[in-house]
C-alpha cells in the first residue's frame, strides 16, 4: 500500500481539500462510534449517535475541537 502524502501536520489519514484550500469537513451523519474507534477516545454517548447531533448538544464547533479537548485530558 502506497503511503499517502498528508499535507496537514498532525492529521491522521488523507482528507481532501475544498476548492478554496480548506480541509473538507467531516460529514455530520458519521456515527460517534466510528470517531471513537478512529481517534481512540471515549465520548460517553451511544455509539450510534450522529456527529452532527453530538456537536449540537454539546455546543461544540467541530470534530477538531472534540479531538483536541480529549488529547489534553
Amino acid at each position: 500500500m502506497a503511503k499517502v502524502k498528508n499535507d496537514a501536520p498532525g492529521m491522521r489519514g488523507a482528507r481532501s481539500r475544498n476548492d478554496n484550500g480548506e480541509l473538507r469537513q467531516k460529514r455530520s451523519d458519521t456515527h460517534i462510534g466510528t470517531i471513537e474507534k478512529k481517534y481512540n477516545i471515549d465520548l460517553n454517548v451511544r455509539s450510534n449517535m450522529h456527529l452532527g447531533t453530538y456537536l449540537e448538544k454539546k455546543e461544540i464547533a467541530s470534530l477538531n475541537d472534540i479531538i483536541n479537548n480529549n488529547k489534553k485530558q
